[in-house]
């Protein structure tokens, strides 16, 4: 199964770059250095040692929000907000060769795509502490999501080993987890409970 995660300093369960190497180590499809309330330099820098570990365990870096940070390190791949992708400049998004947006409406999804977004993170699927309050949207709403694009799909929010199945049948390419690989030591060990990637 394809698994992507998803960096929160906040929830690290230890110091987090020591976090990031398990997290490397464990060999996800990518990492997405999602530290999206730092200022721009700050994140520039943080992102930049975690491109440095991931780059030794050849694990591909996605950044989040900061379009400029990520081509002034190249890195061609970013992850965004819908409405940052709408407002993106076209000189900037010929420089990414894979962008992606996060979505909570097949209304959304349909946008994100003719906005030329490469995949989206659709969410949030089941209730997650990330969300606290928020109703989770649901298998449903993932399956609604996968079958209106064209483009890679993965479950994002609430998603643990045990529900991850269910997110594949509903038609998505993957999973994005973060508490899994942020509230854990062992990363490893939790990865590999979502089966061969």
């Amino acid at each position: 199964m394809i698994v992507r995660c998803i960096t929160n300093r906040h929830l690290s369960v230890q110091d987090y770059f020591t976090q990031i190497e398990q997290i490397a180590k464990a060999r996800p499809e990518a990492l997405i250095i999602r530290e999206k309330d730092l200022p721009e330099p700050e994140y520039e820098r943080l992102a930049a040692k975690v491109l440095a570990i991931c780059t030794q365990y050849e694990v591909p870096c996605i950044f989040h929000t900061y379009v400029q940070a990520a081509i002034r390190l190249g890195v061609p791949c970013v992850h965004l907000p819908l409405q940052a992708l709408l407002d993106l400049p076209l000189e900037q998004k010929q420089q990414l060769t894979v962008l992606g947006a996060s979505v909570h409406s097949k209304k959304e999804a349909l946008l994100a795509e003719q906005a030329g977004a490469s995949y989206l993170a659709a969410g949030h699927v089941f209730a997650t502490d990330c969300k606290p309050g928020v109703p989770a949207r649901g298998l449903s709403f993932l399956k609604e999501v996968c079958a209106a694009v064209q483009i890679p799909v993965y479950a994002l929010g609430g998603i643990c080993a045990e529900r991850a199945d269910a997110c594949i049948r509903a038609g998505a390419q993957g999973v994005c987890v973060m508490s899994e690989c942020m509230q854990h030591t062992d990363v490893e060990g939790r990865l590999q409970m979502y089966g061969a990637w």
